[in-house]
């Protein structure tokens, strides 16, 4: 395996080199390029800034869209070999779970995704948006805004969907309505008929996507073909521009996303980050949503921890995250335990961009 870094001690002694592991396959494979881009804006500007513990940062991609047992191997194969000192990415909880039994303890794992909540594995630190925190407020709103009562919770076959649509049930509830139905279907479905009829069926007033991906956006496809977009709402808190732009304008009608971050959102922190992209990759780079640009986040949580400890050790890290904070696109983020904490917001599609509607 080539890992393209310079040969001897001396000079590799000055590098800090980082495993990013983002999709470049499969239904999340959409989400790689911005991941890979704001990945190394993060990099540049760190290193710009005099590297992390003064040492220079490296990047070597690892395809997360991988089978999760491939990908831990890969990543294990690296850390056992010191040919990388931590771990950052965007990735599903299923390559996570895969990951955590190989990595953690060994090298600090910064774990970017929206996810369902739960990971307390130390040397794991996680940037994303969390179930509890995101998805029972953005309900809370819809039943209050839009009456929605009756919930479809629709979602890909593996452990995020799963334990959020039980969370949901709980938030459905509270909201005083309730979840009338749950269908998983495998990652890389193209055929939602019979998922369109049982949501018909069972009269939802909204559609809880727990789509991955080109997943969600052929879903989204296929719902509004068969014309719920008319009577049903959906929401997401996995969406993010470039799924937009995978659907397509005329089948976003009636689709609302909950999240940490939008390439629309208007604070100072957020049109700072969207101008530095953009005057480093040009107007025609991929979008940066909350998953892409989590994974800048990753990098500049890694760091922040590193400085703080003084050091890369995992215990080290640890102990020193209870003070840790940063300002970053989403603002000033703090730790709170393994998690960052950071504002969430509920946002409305419009054709290929989202309107925020309120701050969760």
């Amino acid at each position: 395996m080539s890992l393209g870094l310079p040969a001897g001690n001396d000079s590799l002694s000055q590098l800090l080199v980082v495993a990013l592991v983002v999709p470049l396959q499969g239904p999340p494979g959409v989400f790689g390029p911005s991941c890979e881009l704001a990945a190394q804006l993060a990099v540049e500007e760190l290193n710009a800034a005099g590297g992390v513990l003064d040492r220079e940062v490296r990047l070597v991609v690892v395809d997360g869209g991988a089978p999760p047992e491939r990908v831990a191997a890969e990543v294990e194969a690296l850390v056992s070999l010191r040919a990388v000192e931590a771990v950052v990415g965007w990735h599903t909880s299923a390559v996570r779970k895969a990951l955590v039994p190989r990595v953690a303890g060994r090298v600090p794992y910064v774990y970017t995704a929206q996810y369902e909540g739960g990971e307390d594995t130390p040397g794991v630190f996680l940037t994303g948006e969390t179930d509890a925190a995101q998805l029972l407020p953005a309900m809370r709103l819809l039943a209050e805004a839009a009456g929605v009562r009756r919930w479809c919770t629709v979602g890909n076959d593996y452990v995020w969907p799963r334990m959020t649509a039980r969370g949901a049930r709980r938030y459905a509830r509270a909201c005083g309505g309730r979840v009338q139905d749950e269908v998983f279907v495998p990652l890389g479905t193209h055929e939602f008929g019979p998922v369109l009829r049982r949501i018909e069926r069972c009269e939802a007033d909204a559609v809880l996507m727990l789509l991955v991906g080109d997943d969600a956006a052929r879903f989204n496809r296929a719902f509004a073909a068969y014309g719920l977009h008319q009577r049903c709402l959906r929401l997401s808190t996995h969406m993010d521009e470039n799924i937009l732009l995978a659907t397509g304008a005329e089948a976003t009608e009636g689709l609302w996303a909950a999240a940490g971050f939008f390439e629309t959102l208007a604070t100072a922190e957020s049109l700072d980050f969207s101008g530095r992209y953009a005057a480093r990759f040009g107007v025609q780079a991929p979008v940066v949503g909350s998953l892409g640009e989590s994974c800048f986040e990753g990098l500049r949580l890694l760091a922040a921890l590193a400085e703080r400890a003084r050091s890369l050790d995992v215990g080290a890290m640890c102990t020193a995250g209870g003070t840790v904070s940063y300002e970053g696109p989403r603002g000033v983020l703090r730790l709170d335990g393994n998690h960052l904490t950071q504002r969430l917001y509920l946002a409305r599609a419009d054709a290929f961009d989202f309107d925020i509607v309120a701050q969760l």
